[in-house]
């Protein structure tokens, strides 16, 4: 039974130790430990598989995916990061430019600004293709000049009150349909996601008229076309008193965790500690540096599931995001299924 308990702990657990982490391999093929049989059943997964939505905002999702494997799960966070794709601006014509920022530098800092355009509703311009069309290419305008207020006070030093048109913001950027997309595109908002992005400063006589020219990307090609800022995982913690803590010794033991995951409750006039919500820890540690505690607690992760957390850069919702990533893991085993079905026909 000790042995079972242990090739338990081993298949779901991952242990975070004083000087080190146990269990943090991986099995070479399905069914490696001894006693158990983990080769692939669908109504056991299927059974065993959930998603749920911890917290949902405008631009950040947290969920929690149980019952997958770690490669899964990376597949997912790579495919968020770098296969989803966006629009970006990729091409800038540089009209005019009499600003201290250089031309490249110009153009490095537009082509960072995320659009808020759902790329759904185009296709990917092809490689070499000189021309943008409707149904590829987004075009925007940056046309502004700074100029002297005639009205501002002789004495002000307030570039704010001097001068008109002296930031140049993303707001400033305006869309230029191609084509026929505005018969395309009725009810469309292409802009900026954010208007408050800083882009140069300038004086008077100073100014920029540019041209941009946004295709579809995705971000293996170039970060610009990265459709989150972050998008990472975490497995769940698993917090476990081995033996009751009490009185100071609890208080103690709440000092060592983030706040919200030991609380103490009053039992019989001691004060006795539990554990109240180990997803809120971060694992310092810290316990470890207690000699009356180290041995109390058992600090683990569970194994197979796994703490989501998407922030979006504003293109689209992070909930699109994640169905957009599974239907392209999706579509990634499909062809992987029909490339053994072309073999197997050989």
């Amino acid at each position: 039974m000790a042995a079972r308990r242990g090739t338990d702990e081993m298949r779901d657990r991952v242990v975070l130790g004083e000087f080190g982490v146990r269990n943090v391999h991986t099995t070479d093929f399905p069914g490696n430990y001894p006693g158990y049989e983990d080769a692939w059943d669908q109504r056991r997964f299927e059974e065993a598989f959930r998603v749920d939505v911890i917290r949902e905002e405008e631009d950040a999702l947290e969920f929690d995916m149980v019952g997958i494997d770690a490669a899964i799960a990376n597949a997912f966070r790579r495919i968020l990061l770098a296969e989803v794709p966006t629009m970006a601006v990729e091409k800038v014509f540089v009209y005019n430019n009499t600003s201290i920022v250089q031309d490249e530098i110009l153009a490095h800092r537009l082509g960072l600004i995320p659009i808020r355009a759902d790329p759904r509703l185009f296709e990917y311009r092809n490689q070499g293709d000189q021309e943008g069309t409707e149904i590829d290419t987004l075009q925007f305008q940056l046309k502004i000049k700074c100029k002297r207020n005639p009205q501002a006070a002789k004495e002000s030093s307030d570039p704010d009150e001097l001068y008109f048109n002296h930031k140049v913001y993303s707001k400033h950027m305006t869309w230029v349909p191609l084509g026929n997309q505005t018969d395309l595109f009725p009810d469309a908002d292409f802009r900026p996601v954010h208007d408050d992005i800083l882009i140069a400063l300038l004086r008077p006589g100073q100014e920029i008229d540019v041209l941009m020219h946004c295709v579809k990307g995705i971000g293996k090609d170039h970060a610009k076309f990265s459709p989150v800022a972050t998008a990472s995982y975490r497995l769940l913690p698993d917090i476990t008193l081995l033996q009751p803590v009490e009185d100071e010794a609890a208080e103690t033991l709440q000092k060592c965790f983030s706040p919200g995951v030991i609380e103490i409750q009053n039992i019989n006039g001691k004060k006795v500690a539990r554990v109240a919500n180990a997803r809120l820890d971060t694992f310092s540690r810290e316990v470890f540096r207690h000699e009356g505690l180290k041995n109390l607690v058992r600090l683990a992760r569970v194994r197979n599931h796994y703490i989501f957390s998407v922030e979006s850069t504003g293109i689209l919702p992070p909930d699109v995001l994640v169905s957009e990533a599974i239907k392209i893991l999706m579509g990634k085993c499909q062809r992987f299924l029909n490339e053994l079905d072309s073999v197997s026909m050989e």
